[in-house]
């Protein structure tokens, strides 16, 4: 219904899925317990376009739309959670934000780069001090003629140590003014820029998660996004897209959580029939294929009005509540019928348990997808 060119999107989805089978599928459970981002594994990502997939190729993009990319981002996260996170993280956020903002110059010196993998991107907004009440930050740019002098720390960075680049929003108003915040493009070498531990996460535990630092961070104005006072309301819009990609990351670890149950279902036999053939277990897979299906509609819906520049906030926001929550279900029934087996490492179901809760939390907690849902209602009513 929403997909306008079947062809190129199934080549796309067996591109996708063929790189996931082969480069990341034998090497998931190492990644996840030694906490390891496989760093090369993303410059292969860059190779394939999948880490650019909405950048124009002229700034060295593959040039596709939010379908293609709920698709990669589907077929990436049906076999790990972590990877798809990762590579959501790097396209919807760090580079998304240079492309959606940034002037014609910094667009072409950081795309290229980003867009290939060359160098990997970070994004900087919460703070210890302010998750959902991001507009409570703390970290400040203080102007220091063409400089900036950044101080502060942003907390629960993705790619925050492995990063080349981050676009970190900071203070230069007032605490609470909406135009007290702008957006600066950081590099990894600028003097007093630095990153903290890696975080020990329950689950999502190969995609790097750490704190920024700054301290008296010099940074050149040239590296302003847009104009001073304008970070807020960009960081706003630009999660309105964050909300499909991590929407779609559900959608991945929901449906690789049902195809693994309803495998196992058809196999493990008691009482001498399939398992599959109790009712209870029949009943729970056609729930969980309902929910897998119902999020991917809501998923393409917000997909389809961002490639047609129609406004998200709603559609997005409920597709990213929706397909989170549907992750959890999804992947606590198929623990269940894995059995004393699902709580086992030798079985794929505990870790798409593990990974599907953090979707319910990033890019805005479920109950900040209910606010906004909420005031969007209201505004149409």
């Amino acid at each position: 219904m929403f997909i306008e060119n079947k062809q190129q999107m199934d080549m796309i989805r067996q591109s996708a899925r063929d790189f996931a089978q082969h480069h990341i599928k034998p090497y998931v459970m190492e990644w996840d317990e030694a906490q390891i981002f496989p760093i090369e594994l993303f410059k292969k990502l860059g190779e394939h376009g999948f880490m650019g997939v909405i950048v124009p190729e002229e700034y060295g993009g593959s040039g596709l739309g939010y379908q293609e990319y709920i698709t990669v981002l589907d077929e990436i996260s049906k076999v790990c959670g972590s990877i798809g996170l990762s590579v959501a993280a790097h396209n919807s956020l760090c580079t998304n934000h240079i492309l959606s903002f940034a002037n014609e110059d910094q667009k072409r010196r950081y795309l290229p780069k980003l867009a290939t993998a060359e160098w990997i991107g970070a994004w900087g907004l919460t703070e210890t001090g302010s998750g959902s009440d991001a507009g409570g930050m703390t970290t400040f740019a203080e102007r220091d003629g063409d400089y900036y002098l950044l101080n502060g720390s942003k907390n629960f960075i993705t790619h925050a140590i492995s990063s080349s680049v981050a676009v970190v929003i900071a203070r230069t108003g007032e605490k609470g003014d909406k135009k007290g915040m702008s957006a600066f493009i950081v590099e990894k070498d600028t003097p007093g820029f630095t990153a903290g531990k890696k975080e020990n996460k329950l689950g999502m535990r190969a995609s790097e998660t750490a704190c920024l630092f700054f301290d008296n961070c010099r940074i050149h104005r040239d590296q302003l996004i847009g104009e001073e006072g304008q970070g807020f309301v960009q960081a706003l819009k630009l999660l309105d897209g964050g909300r499909i990609s991590i929407a779609a990351l559900s959608l991945g670890i929901a449906r690789g959580a049902y195809e693994c149950a309803l495998k196992y279902a058809h196999e493990r036999e008691q009482f001498g029939k399939r398992i599959y053939d109790f009712q209870a277990v029949s009943f729970a897979l056609a729930d969980m294929a309902t929910q897998v299906e119902a999020s991917e509609l809501l998923t393409r819906q917000a997909g389809y009005l961002k490639d047609h520049g129609e406004r998200v906030s709603k559609i997005g926001a409920m597709a990213k509540l929706y397909a989170s929550e549907a992750a959890v279900s999804v992947s606590n029934e198929s623990v269940q019928i894995f059995g004393g087996y699902g709580f086992t490492k030798d079985y794929p179901a505990e870790k798409f348990f593990r990974d599907a809760k953090l979707c319910t939390i990033g890019e805005g907690t479920s109950s900040i997808q209910k606010m906004v849902i909420a005031r969007e209602i209201e505004k149409d009513s």
